[in-house]
């Protein structure tokens, strides 16, 4: 037994290497770790210890502590190959509809790229309007475009609608009939996700007394777990639920992994320098949306400028594509070019950058931070995708939490032929930006981060909903509904967030 622990923990460590290697981190790692082996505080005749003491000495321990803990939550995990898709796998045609789903998004920009006669993969920019950009690169709202021919590719509404169209596989029921499910909820889905014991063995940091701790202490404790610089303890410090806005940056780029080296701000260059030099159909769509939403936000409308740097350099940078991991099946017909990316701008992009503008002054910094958050956690909600932290299973958990602690709201809903996550999608698949104000946001987005987990946005769309149950069991429309829930301006996370999980 201790021989395959042994050859377990070789494995892992042998990959983790490998896998270090290839990290852009790498080399200034190891170029620090030479000129240490060659100064004066390592012994040639006790090299082991002494080297070890002098990475400890340096900081390099905790960097190379830093880049593992990310690792493992991250780049370690097997991913599915198409060829390894069993076709009876009972979740098979949501792997599929994932597939279709990206295909439909990639064909409609193509689409739009024909009927606008514009190339799909960009082309180059006119010298007077490369001149222009790059003049007002800094204050780009002023820059002149014409919008009146591009239109959102799709919005929360289109997927909704795609995953309530959905069919499962069918099910015996009684003798020998087989029905087609869902009649109308998610139900049909066999994707697992926790009741309300589970996610408050989950959450049970936020039930202790000590996440009450004053803003002095708070503060205190920011200091010192910054000084350590290690992402565990930034990620454990989030949990209470009350980070002093000073230190929320910083702790959220140590547990992001997004703190800026050299090699970033030359990556960030290099994006910009093919913005300028390519016009791209995704750069009117930038433009579109945050014309459509945070221009027209009275919390982020002052940041428009930094926004279009934001998002138009996520658009070009190919790291994203290999980063993110898209569903995989195999399935026939033509591919559609997407975007350098890989992601399709869609209605309210946006508004997943936008929180950080609260956090960094400096466009490069921003940028890294946001792009983490969207890779780790946005991507989830805005794919169709059978990751337990995806959009789908916190549609699923939502509606299963309702049933069980709302029934009175579930039988409601079900009178009225009204399906209740249409009420809330949109604070999903958002993670509720542009719904909450800023500061109630950002504590939701520490929730995120500290636990890792997108679950807590249902477990909040849920006592949301209770909180307002009175007024909700009131109306009859779907109109009246979403009334009443337009405006959470009032709404305190935490304090909501430990009543959910404490109650029976």
């Amino acid at each position: 037994m201790e021989e395959l622990q042994d050859a377990s923990i070789h494995h892992t460590a042998a990959k983790l290497i490998n896998t270090i290697k290839t990290l852009k981190n790498y080399e200034p790692l190891y170029e620090n770790v030479q000129k240490l082996v060659c100064s004066p505080a390592v012994d040639r005749n006790d090299m082991c210890n002494t080297l070890e003491e002098a990475i400890k000495s340096a900081g390099l321990e905790t960097e190379i502590r830093n880049i593992i803990f990310h690792l493992v939550r991250s780049k370690l995990k097997p991913e599915e190959k198409p060829s390894q898709i069993n076709i009876n796998d009972p979740l098979a045609y949501l792997k599929r509809a994932g597939v279709q789903w990206d295909r439909r998004v990639r064909k409609s920009l193509n689409a739009m790229c024909s009927e606008l006669k514009m190339a799909s993969q960009g082309q180059p920019r006119v010298a007077t309007d490369r001149d222009e950009l790059m003049t007002k690169w800094d204050e780009l709202s002023n820059y002149t475009i014409d919008l009146a021919n591009y239109r959102p590719v799709y919005a929360p509404k289109d997927i909704l609608d795609v995953l309530l169209s959905l069919k499962g596989p069918s099910k015996a029921v009684e003798n020998t009939e087989f029905v087609q499910v869902p009649k109308w909820e998610f139900s049909h889905i066999s994707l697992p996700v926790k009741n309300l014991f589970e996610l408050r063995n989950h959450y049970n940091d936020l039930l202790r007394t000590e996440s009450y701790g004053g803003s002095t202490d708070m503060n205190l404790q920011c200091q010192r777990v910054l000084e350590s610089k290690h992402a565990p303890l930034c990620q454990h410090l989030l949990r209470k639920g009350n980070t002093p806005a000073p230190y929320r940056g910083a702790l959220w780029s140590y547990v992001l992994g997004s703190h800026i080296n050299n090699f970033d701000i030359d990556h960030w260059n290099r994006l910009k320098a093919t913005v300028l030099s390519t016009d791209h159909i995704v750069d009117k769509l930038v433009f579109k949306d945050i014309q459509l939403t945070a221009s027209n936000d009275d919390q982020y409308f002052v940041f428009e400028d930094v926004l279009y740097q934001v998002l138009l350099c996520f658009s070009r940078d190919t790291e994203i594509a290999q980063m993110i991991q898209f569903e995989h099946y195999p399935i026939k017909g033509k591919n559609y070019e997407a975007p350098p990316s890989g992601v399709v701008p869609f209605h309210g992009i946006c508004m997943f950058a936008a929180p950080f503008c609260y956090l960094f002054d400096s466009p490069i910094n921003l940028y890294f931070t946001f792009r983490a958050f969207y890779i780790r956690y946005c991507h989830r909600l805005t794919t169709i995708n059978t990751h337990p932290q995806g959009i789908v299973s916190i549609c699923l958990l939502f509606e299963k939490l309702l049933q069980t602690h709302e029934p009175q709201l579930w039988s409601h809903f079900r009178e009225l032929q009204i399906q209740p996550i249409r009420v809330v999608f949109k604070w999903l698949m958002r993670a509720f930006s542009g719904h909450l104000p800023p500061d109630q946001l950002l504590v939701l987005w520490d929730l995120i981060l500290g636990f890792d987990s997108l679950e807590i946005l249902s477990i909040f769309a849920i006592i949301i909903l209770s909180f307002r149950k009175e007024s909700l069991m009131q109306v009859n429309s779907l109109d009246n509904i979403e009334a009443i829930l337009a405006d959470l301006s009032s709404i305190q996370v935490l304090p909501l967030i430990q009543l959910a999980l404490s109650r029976d």
